[in-house]
């Protein structure tokens, strides 16, 4: 108890020093804790995939389609329980930068193969029977205000025209990594449209859904699918949810890898200047540690006394860092919308918010402990006076 105590009163004995150097970890803590957490949204879809569901798309790249009538031959391979397609519509909600994904999907059969996505049965009745509505997730809604019953005009950019919907049901997400950003609607209604408009565009599809019963057979049944369509008019490509997802991650990859380097930038900064602060202690007390030890005080306990203060120092700025990227967090996920669909501190990322202020209150007194435990007691007694 009486170290303790004596950790303490050095931790206070220069308030403002110690003030300034919780005050740089706290600021550190948080940027790294926020820097881990767009890493972590980056990967959300990915992480969220289903390893039952397989997506099929064009071999050649995601913007050609797929004819519509595949949808039937790929039902009937063994192990297919479900199938179902989507389209992607690419509009614009009043300006470009009111980005949210939407898109065209088979009403009757889509939402099946996600049961992730929890909708009220009379809203999905009522989705169903209006050929005009649209499905929107409970982000996408509190975004921008959207309610049951209010029209969403799109401008479209694939699809030209001006297009409007009415919101018929919002879905929530069954976990809090489900991506509740989403804008979907029918792609009958895309499909009749383009007919009077464009009709060499009709009958064409996004990507297949495919469920499997299986996990195990994912690759099987991705190979026996895109074997049926080689040297057709569109060959497939066909692979798990998760890697799908995984492909778009990877068109941004330098910038994953440059988050997580300036996350970790970061703490080697915060790093210098608790050593500095350490080493700037442990010169001042010299005298203390040689009196120390002529009073019978052996290295091991000096070297306590340090890295008590380092770690105290560094579990204060730790605590506080980590309380306060919650709310950051959430303040900075309304300011970026639906551009992050899932934006939440995980909890890897409080353990390594944590497991990085324990290093740095560890790391920064190792020299200064080694110092003072060396100390001669003559030498330091020199000093006094």
């Amino acid at each position: 108890m009486h170290f303790l105590k004596l950790i303490l009163r050095n931790t206070l004995r220069h308030k403002l020093r110690t003030s300034l150097t919780v005050l740089g970890l706290v600021v550190a803590i948080l940027a790294f804790g926020l820097l881990r957490t767009v890493v972590d949204a980056w990967y959300a879809g990915a992480e969220g995939a289903s390893s039952a569901r397989l997506v099929t798309r064009n071999a050649i790249s995601l913007v050609f389609p797929l004819p519509i009538n595949y949808q039937e031959r790929i039902r009937r391979i063994q192990g297919v329980t479900a199938i179902s397609h989507a389209s992607w519509f690419g509009g614009v909600y009043v300006t470009p930068k009111n980005f949210f994904p939407q898109f065209a999907v088979d009403a009757k059969t889509y939402f099946n193969l996600y049961p992730e996505y929890l909708i009220p049965p009379a809203d999905m009745k009522a989705f169903l029977t209006d050929r005009k509505g649209c499905v929107i997730g409970r982000k996408l809604a509190n975004t921008y205000g959207f309610k049951i019953g209010d029209i969403i005009p799109l401008r479209g950019t694939i699809y030209p025209g001006a297009w409007s919907f009415t919101v018929r049901a919002i879905y929530d997400g069954a976990e809090a990594g489900t991506d509740t950003s989403q804008f979907f609607f029918h792609w009958d209604y895309l499909n009749e449209t383009m007919k009077k408009a464009v009709a060499r565009r009709i009958d064409w599809i996004g990507v297949y859904v495919i469920e499997i019963s299986d996990p195990d057979r994912a690759a099987e049944i991705s190979t026996e699918v895109d074997t049926m369509f080689r040297n057709s008019l569109a060959e497939t490509l066909t692979e798990t949810e998760k890697a799908f997802q995984l492909g778009f991650v990877s068109m941004t990859e330098a910038i994953v890898v440059a988050i997580r380097i300036v996350s970790f930038l970061v703490i080697f900064i915060i790093l210098a200047v608790m050593a500095n602060t350490m080493a700037m202690t442990a010169r001042e007390r010299i005298a203390e540690y040689a009196t120390l030890k002529a009073l019978g005080f052996g290295p091991y306990f000096l070297a306590g006394l340090i890295y008590g203060e380092s770690l105290a120092i560094a579990l204060a700025g730790a605590v506080i860092g980590i309380l306060l990227t919650f709310p950051v967090a959430d303040r900075f996920s309304e300011q970026v919308g639906t551009l992050f669909p899932v934006f939440g501190v995980s909890l890897e990322t409080v353990y390594m918010q944590a497991a990085a202020a324990i290093a740095v209150g560890i790391t920064a007194a190792i020299l200064p402990a080694f110092r003072a435990a060396r100390v001669p007691i003559v030498e330091g007694l020199r000093s006094i006076g």
